[in-house]
C-alpha cells in the first residue's frame, strides 16, 4: 500500500528551497548527490501556504473563503480580487463580483483564550449572507499556534448547516517553507470532504485539467483548443470551476496539469486513490515545453498518431513567425523569475527565439527542476540560479550585477531598475501554447523597442537598498553553500 503524502514538500527527498549556483555547477551536485539543504540568515518577502491554498479556489461557484486568522493574513486579498475580476470580464460575465472572502480577524485575545467562537460565528455570517454550497476553512500560523481544532469544529458546523459541504484546510505557514504546500493541503482537503473516495463511472474522453489562478482565459481556451483537437473533453478545475465539475473528477480517464507544480502531488493522490493515470512533463510554454504537453495527454489516451499530426501541423503555422521574432530577439540577455514549472519552462522558450539566458530565479529545485537544467545547460551558456522563494533583495543585487537586457516573469525589482520587462504571471494574457509564444514573443519586442516607462520608473523611485549592497555578494545571506 502506498504511503500517504504528508503534504509537506520537503518531505519529499531531494527538494531544495533555498540555495545557489551556475546552472552547470548545480545539475552536478543534484546529479551525484552532493547538493545539500541551505538556509538564509536574512529573508525578505516569502510567499506562505496559505495565500496559495486561498488562491486555488478562490473563483470556484457557489463558494466562501474563510480565512481562521489575523486580519494581516489576507493581505494578498486585493490581489486576488483583481485576477477573479479580470477573469469574470473576459468570460463574458454579466455581473462582476468580488471574491466571497471573510477572515475572523485573531487577535491577542483570541489568541489567549482561543478564536473556536469567532470562527463559529464567521461561517454563520458567510451561509447566512451568501448560502454557498461550499465553505472553505484556512488555517493560519496564528491559529494552528493557539491549537483551535478546526476538524471539529467543521464537524460540529455540518450538523448545524446540512446543505454546505464544509472543507477545513491545514495551510499553516510554519509547515512548510515551500508555498507550493498550500496546493496540497487544498487538493488534499478537496479529496477528503468532497470527492470521499467514492468512485465514478469512467467517461473514456473526458481529461481532467488542473489550472491556476494565473492562467489567463485566453490560455485556458488555447489548452482546451489542443485537446479537443484530440477528441478530449476537457473538466477545467479548480480555475473557475463548481462543486458539480469538482465532483466529476473521479470519473475522467487521465488527468494533466498546465502547471506541473500546482497539483503534481494531487494527480498522484488521484492514481492511488481512483486509478486515474496522469501526464506530468512540462508548463506548455513554447514549442519544445508545448509538444512535450500535449503528446505527455496523448500518449496517456492512446493518440499519439493523431498528436504527431496535429504537432506537425502547428510548427508549419507558426514557425515562420517564430523566425521573425527571432530576427529581433535573437542576442538579447534575459533574466527569468517565476514559480518552479514556470520559471524553467519560460527559459527554454528563449531557444525558441536565440535568446542568451544570463540569470534564473526559482522558489524551489527537485528531479522535476533537473530534467528542465540539463535541457538548459546544452543549449545556453553558464548562468545564475537563484533558489528563492521570493527574496527581492537579491533579485535586485543580480539584476544590477547580470545587468540584462530584459527581464521576464515576476519583476519584484527589474522596472524599477529601468529594464523592460515582461510579466508571465499575471493571469490577463496569453503565455502557454503555439499562440502563447507568439504572444509572448511579441511582447518582449514591444517592451524592448518602447521602455520609456521603466526608465522613467528607475529615475523618479528608488528601491529601499543601499548601494553597499548592490557591491556585496547576492548570496551572502546563505547559511550552507549548495
Amino acid at each position: 500500500m502506498a504511503v500517504k503524502y504528508n503534504g509537506v514538500r520537503e518531505s519529499r527527498p531531494n527538494r531544495f528551497n533555498d540555495g545557489f549556483g551556475s546552472g552547470k555547477e548545480l545539475a552536478e551536485k543534484f546529479k551525484g548527490g552532493c547538493l545539500k539543504r541551505a538556509d538564509r540568515s536574512f529573508s525578505q518577502g516569502l510567499q506562505c501556504q496559505e495565500i496559495n491554498g486561498m488562491q486555488a479556489v478562490v473563483s470556484i461557484e457557489d463558494s466562501v473563503l474563510i480565512a481562521h486568522a489575523p486580519q494581516g493574513c489576507t493581505g494578498c486579498v486585493s490581489m486576488m480580487a483583481d485576477g477573479y475580476k479580470v477573469g469574470q470580464i473576459h468570460r463574458h460575465v454579466e455581473h462582476v463580483k468580488n471574491p466571497r472572502i471573510f477572515v475572523t480577524n485573531l487577535d491577542q485575545k483570541s489568541v489567549v483564550f482561543g478564536g473556536e467562537q469567532r470562527l463559529r460565528d464567521t461561517v454563520k455570517k458567510a451561509v447566512e449572507r451568501y448560502n454557498p454550497k461550499l465553505v472553505f476553512i484556512f488555517t493560519s500560523c496564528a491559529s494552528g499556534i493557539i491549537g483551535d481544532d478546526i476538524d471539529a469544529i467543521s464537524e460540529s458546523l455540518r450538523s448545524e448547516y446540512p446543505d454546505q459541504v464544509i472543507v477545513p484546510i491545514h495551510c499553516e505557514g510554519f509547515k512548510s517553507k515551500v508555498c507550493a504546500s498550500g496546493f496540497d493541503a487544498t487538493f488534499q482537503a478537496i479529496n477528503k470532504y468532497i470527492l470521499k473516495g467514492e468512485k465514478a463511472d469512467k467517461q473514456n474522453n473526458l481529461v481532467n485539467l488542473f489550472a491556476p489562478t494565473t492562467i489567463s482565459y485566453r490560455d485556458q481556451l488555447e489548452m482546451e483548443r489542443m485537446l479537443g483537437l484530440l477528441g478530449l473533453e476537457v473538466n477545467y478545475v479548480p480555475f473557475y470551476s463548481n462543486y458539480e465539475k469538482i465532483k466529476r473528477i473521479p470519473a475522467a480517464a487521465a488527468s494533466t496539469a498546465i502547471c506541473k507544480v500546482f497539483a503534481d502531488e494531487f494527480m498522484l493522490e488521484l492514481e492511488q486513490d481512483y486509478g486515474i493515470p496522469f501526464s506530468h512533463t512540462v508548463m506548455p510554454i513554447g514549442l519544445r515545453n508545448t509538444d512535450k504537453w500535449f503528446m505527455g495527454i496523448a500518449k496517456l489516451v492512446g493518440k499519439e498518431e493523431e498528436a504527431q499530426k496535429i504537432i506537425d501541423a502547428e510548427h508549419k503555422r507558426i514557425e515562420p513567425l517564430v523566425d521573425e521574432i527571432r530576427s529581433k530577439l535573437e542576442g538579447k540577455r534575459i533574466f527569468i523569475c517565476g514559480g518552479t514549472g514556470r520559471s524553467f519552462a519560460a527559459a527554454a522558450l528563449v531557444s525558441d527565439f536565440g535568446m542568451e539566458l544570463v540569470g534564473l530565479q526559482t522558489p524551489t529545485y527537485d528531479a522535476d527542476a533537473q530534467i528542465d537544467i540539463e535541457y538548459l545547460n546544452e543549449r545556453q551558456k553558464d548562468y545564475v540560479v537563484d533558489i528563492a522563494n521570493m527574496e527581492p533583495f537579491e533579485q535586485a543585487n543580480l539584476l544590477r550585477k547580470l545587468k540584462p537586457d530584459c527581464f521576464l516573469g515576476v519583476p519584484t525589482s527589474a522596472h524599477k531598475l529601468g529594464i523592460p520587462t515582461t510579466h508571465v504571471l499575471d493571469g490577463k494574457r496569453p503565455t502557454l501554447g503555439y499562440d502563447g509564444l507568439i504572444y509572448l514573443g511579441n511582447k518582449m519586442i514591444d517592451q524592448l523597442s518602447n521602455p520609456g516607462f521603466n526608465r522613467n520608473l528607475a529615475a523618479h523611485t528608488k528601491l529601499p537598498y543601499k548601494d553597499s549592497w548592490y557591491e556585496q555578494d547576492a548570496f551572502k545571506f546563505i547559511t550552507a553553500n549548495v
